[in-house]
């Protein structure tokens, strides 16, 4: 039987499970591969797996949403440029 593993840094978005602030992107980024880690070592249960696995997924919609607004803003940025004749193509 497979040995459990607790790791202190396993939790992969204590401030937002505890109502606290969204992890950065870097941050969540960083916890999505430790979860993959963990859950590849093969060391803990299939329901810690499962807990793992669906917080990886909010991780992860957390970061398509960031680079969903970072994609927008730099379209509009680009935009604004091209709208004032910023560029320059020569």
């Amino acid at each position: 039987m497979a040995k459990r593993v607790t790791k202190p840094n396993g939790d992969p978005a204590p401030s937002a499970a505890s109502g606290g602030a969204k992890p950065t992107f870097e941050e969540a980024v960083a916890q999505v591969e430790s979860i993959i880690e963990q859950i590849e070592s093969g060391e803990m249960g299939l329901e810690d797996q499962i807990e793992q696995y669906a917080k990886g997924a909010e991780l992860l919609k957390r970061c398509r949403d960031v680079l969903d607004r970072c994609e927008q803003r730099v379209e509009e940025i680009s935009s604004e440029l091209d709208r004032d004749g910023t560029t320059n193509d020569d």
